[in-house]
């Protein structure tokens, strides 16, 4: 018989060939690591929160060897006990056995199998471990809730930090078993303890031993997992349709289940722990087909029979203490308990006169005419100033006093957009050493433009711009105007900064250069710095260019988003961040949420899907899709738009979460106390938050389980009316409106973030919510609740109502065949006089021309089923309510003498087959004289367009008196 042979030798050329390529590949991979690591090392240092990074590394590295320690020894362990119990004598099949050609391998390098193996082992679940720091670093810190879950008595904390923790060890104590199993199962198999032979092969006593233990270990581990597993049912989505946590199948069935099938695998380990020392495997395969089958029988068959004939027919009484617990739990989790939520009934219906319009002071003289999502292009074309200037697509909302008087303004910083560089501008030098920063804070009240659109010339119906840059200062003065850090710059970095005696490099205007003298950036003066960046961005003009000197620094990671979430990875980061001008500083503000997955009974919501709306893909990327099940907005954080300078302050102090966190990093978070009185009246409540909030507010207002069980008094959130064309996009909910205005009751206006609900699976409005963003009552929800037998119009059929009336349809119609783009602003829902007022702005674009812009051309009003329409929002109001109505109004009222169309108020569908013969007929003059006036304005006769303007005024008084207007 033949002896085994060995495997082949490499030469000695070949392993110094492969050593040396080794080698190579692990210092690319290590050598870009360590840049990285070298260039976030001096950014956090930079921005002051280098214990940050210092603490998740530190963290990583000892979970990365801790891990890798256990699951690595375990796995020597395994190999080292096949080996040491081997047989001595092991009988070859034959002379091409495959086993008996590695057996002698491994008997020839027991050593290179024995300490690599283990090592590969380790590392790979090093690698893996160090993922979860932050499962690490809660646990480590856990903070107590306060509040116990209603079915075990234990506080939140266990669910929120202590037993993701203990699933993250039972998981890898799981791993570590089966690795080990696996590992001793195919080397007893090399060693010859295990052979295939015979009809059932050969065990030997120690392969026997082994493997028996390591799978009664592994059965222990599984009996603990059942124990845990009591404790996930609390989150169970058995029932998600209605509502989430345990059910009365999960409570009645499914627990008391798991508690026999722990009992049974902890008999089944015992089984495989005798098995061990005897020859007979019948005893733990018996064990092994009960725990399966126990687990088919108690784990799925009794709660799906129970679930069948004894809940499903009285599922509203059974699920009734479950379904209160859910409601409960949501309230607590999402902020929404009834402290913070005023329910108010509200009549929806009023009759208003003029004289109550005029004496409402807090909301018709703020009445928001100006759509920040609307207006980017307005923005970019009057005030852009260079093509390498830009804004943020969507604009922002916010309020200033000016004069002693509060009111809101669409606010934007003129960023530099480094996408818009274009031929020589895109030069290295260009691009990075001169075009550094933007220039200047543009604003404009958002209850204002400049005049009619037609008084001027085709120059009304725009913002009324001020402008605070280099070049002077307007109604929001800043100290300093220039902006390196904010949306546009998409992260692209820039080398500033220059010696004592060289010339200014940086482009700040025409006649003249700036260079950076802020606190910002990262010094690379030295030659070792410079070659890192250059590694880093793989860019060697920042190793060579010569302009580079020992006081340039770089400035990297630039979006205000960004840099929150590095210096606060635990944060999930709002969608929008918006600039303020804060103690004569433009800061970008931005709202941290902490969040968690497992709060006990509480709804799950899709982070991502819920936020999203029909303006998300104008406003910036969507946040992550994952399922969270609490939510608090706990920090709100600050960049400075000059030095990038991050500051984190605790808004909610009392979030357990945030506590947990501040525990973790020290003086990472500043106190609620440091927000300065200048910065508080400039926090607005997220958007993002008050959607989560919204959407369960739709089924969480509701109190009686029975109620809730059946949906009878649920909301939705309505669709966005104003959304044009058939891509689909009209079925994207509706965003909420940032406004200054007041609520029944208050005597001064307050900023609030607005949303109006609708009926389930209905368009009639049930419901107006609103929450305040005023220091003085910030966070505090008002319900104004509309009595569920009336049928008042939503926002959708108040947009049918607008373009429904003949005289708004047709001159739109008419604009439309100008080669005019009509496109409709925010629909705002006002609570007026007891009655809901909406207000709708109409923006009309020159077609086909890239550079025109969004001008204000009409505004639409509409109140108890009454329509306005009209350029000035003055005369809309007198159309609706009456003459003088709209004395209090902003907007800009037609010049003196000037002859603007008029539009009347009509009722919801005035059509002349369904009105009175007086009505037919001025609704057929209206129609001529529209006509009449299209012709005249194609053959641009002036004279025939005057004749025709009267005859369409006469026409409309007309229609209105028939009409008993």
């Amino acid at each position: 018989m033949r002896p085994p042979v060995g495997a082949p030798s490499l030469s000695r050329r070949t392993r110094l060939l492969l050593i040396t390529a080794g080698v190579v590949v692990v210092l690319l991979i290590v050598g870009s690591r360590l840049t990285s690591f070298y260039v976030n090392w001096l950014w956090f240092g930079e921005v002051g929160f280098r214990n940050v990074l210092t603490t998740i590394l530190f963290t990583r590295i000892v979970q990365f060897l801790v891990v890798g320690m256990v699951l690595g020894g375990l796995t020597a362990l395994a190999l080292w006990i096949a080996y040491r119990f081997r047989p001595v004598f092991v009988p070859v099949s034959g002379p091409e056995d495959p086993v008996a050609r590695w057996r002698t391998v491994i008997l020839q390098r027991p050593r290179l199998f024995g300490i690599g193996i283990p090592v590969v082992v380790g590392l790979l679940c090093g690698v893996f471990a160090q993922g979860d720091w932050q499962t690490v670093q809660m646990f480590l810190h856990a903070t107590p809730f306060g509040q116990t879950d209603p079915e075990f008595g234990n506080d939140v904390s266990f669910y929120a930090f202590s037993l993701p923790f203990f699933r993250l060890v039972l998981n890898w104590l799981f791993a570590a078993t089966a690795i080990s199993f696996v590992v001793a199962l195919i080397a007893h198999y090399l060693m010859g303890g295990i052979r295939l032979t015979g009809r059932s092969g050969q065990v030997s006593s120690a392969a026997r031993a082994q493997l028996a233990v390591l799978a009664g270990v592994f059965v222990l581990f599984k009996a603990v997992a059942y124990y845990f597993d009591r404790y996930d049912l609390l989150f169970s989505t058995r029932n998600r349709a209605t509502f989430f946590g345990a059910t009365y199948t999960d409570l009645n069935a499914v627990m008391p289940a798991k508690l026999i099938l722990l009992i049974i695998s902890v008999i089944c380990a015992i089984a495989f722990f005798v098995a061990a020392f005897r020859r007979n495997l019948q005893l733990p395969a018996i064990a092994l087909v009960m725990l399966v089958i126990s687990s088919i029988l108690l784990g799925a068959a009794w709660p799906a029979v129970l679930q069948q004939f004894v809940v499903a027919p009285n599922a509203n009484e059974r699920e009734a203490p479950s379904i209160q617990r859910n409601i409960d739990a949501t309230r607590q989790a999402f902020g929404l308990t009834p402290d913070n939520v005023d329910i108010k009934p509200y009549s929806g219906t009023s009759t208003a006169t003029p004289a109550q319009v005029r004496a409402d002071t807090t909301t018709i003289p703020n009445i928001r005419l100006l759509d920040p999502g609307k207006l980017n292009k307005t923005f970019t074309q009057l005030q852009q100033r260079r093509n390498f200037y830009g804004f943020a697509q969507g604009l922002d909302i916010d309020r200033y006093t000016v004069g002693g008087q509060t009111q809101d303004y669409v606010v934007a910083a003129r960023e530099l957009d480094q996408s818009a560089l274009v031929g020589n501008q895109t030069d290295w030098i260009n691009k990075h050493l001169v075009y550094t920063h933007g220039n200047g804070f543009v604003s404009a009240p958002a209850n204002q433009v400049n005049a009619a659109l037609e008084d001027t010339g085709g120059q009304g119906g725009l913002p009324r711009f001020s402008v605070s840059d280099t070049s002077g200062q307007g109604t929001i003065p800043v100290q300093q105007p220039r902006i390196y850090y904010g949306e546009l710059l998409n992260n692209e970095y820039s080398i500033v900064g220059a010696g004592p005696g060289d010339a200014p490099r940086e482009y700040d205007s025409d006649t003249q250069q700036w260079t950076y003298d802020g606190a910002g950036g990262v010094s690379i003066g030295n030659i070792f710095n410079r070659l890192v960046f250059a590694i880093e961005y793989g860019e060697r003009n920042i190793l060579f260019n010569s302009s580079i000197n020992e006081n340039s620094k770089i400035l990297y990671v630039r979006d205000p988003r960004d840099r929150l979430q590095q210096v606060a990875p635990w944060l999930t980061a709002d969608n929008d961040p918006y600039p303020a001008v804060v103690d004569g500083r433009i800061q970008w503000i931005v709202d941290g949420y902490t969040t968690l997955q497992n709060y006990p009974y509480a709804q799950q919501v899709p982070l991502g899907e819920t936020t999203s709306d029909s303006r998300l893909g104008a406003q910036g990327s969507q946040l992550p899709n994952d399922n969270i099940s609490y939510l608090r907005n706990s920090v709100k954080a600050t960049v400075d738009a000059y030095d990038g300078s991050v500051k984190l302050y605790a808004f909610d102090e009392q979030d357990p979460v945030l506590q947990t966190w501040e525990k973790a990093f020290p003086g990472s978070v500043r106190p609620k106390s440091e927000i300065s009185p200048e910065l508080n009246a400039h926090l607005r409540y997220p958007e993002d938050q008050f959607k989560v909030q919204r959407e369960l507010l739709t089924r969480y207002h509701v109190d009686d389980p029975g109620e809730f069980f059946s949906t009878v008094s649920f909301w939705d959130v309505p669709s966005d009316p104003t959304v044009q064309g058939n891509t689909g996009a009209a079925q994207d909910a509706q965003p909420p409106y940032y406004i200054l205005a007041g609520l029944p009751g208050q005597r001064e206006a307050s900023f609030q973030l607005t949303s109006a609900l609708v009926s389930l699976r209905r368009q009639f409005l049930a419901s107006y919510v609103s929450v305040d963003s005023d220091p003085d009552n910030y966070g505090k929800f008002t319900v104004l609740q509309l009595p569920t037998d009336t049928q008042t119009l939503g926002p959708q059929q108040v947009q049918a109502q607008f373009l429904g009336s003949p005289q708004v349809s047709q001159e739109l119609n008419l604009l439309r065949q100008n080669q005019t783009t009509i496109d409709y602003g925010n629909l705002l829902t006002l609570p007026v006089a007891g009655g809901l007022l909406y207000i709708e702005p109409v923006y009309i674009e020159r077609a086909g021309q890239d550079s025109s812009y969004p001008q204000l051309a009409r505004v639409l009003v509409s109140y108890g089923g009454r329509v306005g329409y009209h350029p000035s929002l003055a005369t809309a109001l007198d159309q609706v309510f009456g003459s003088g109505a709209g004395a209090a109004a902003g907007g800009a009222a037609p010049t003196q003498g000037s002859t603007p169309t008029p539009t009347p108020t009509t009722p919801t569908t005035p059509t002349p087959a369904g009105g009175s013969q007086a009505q037919q007929a001025a609704a057929a003059e209206i129609r001529s004289a529209l006509n009449e006036l299209k012709a005249a304005q194609q053959s641009g006769d002036f004279a025939k367009q005057g004749e025709a303007l009267s005859a369409l005024d006469s026409a409309v008084n007309k229609f209105q008196s028939a009409s008993g207007g």
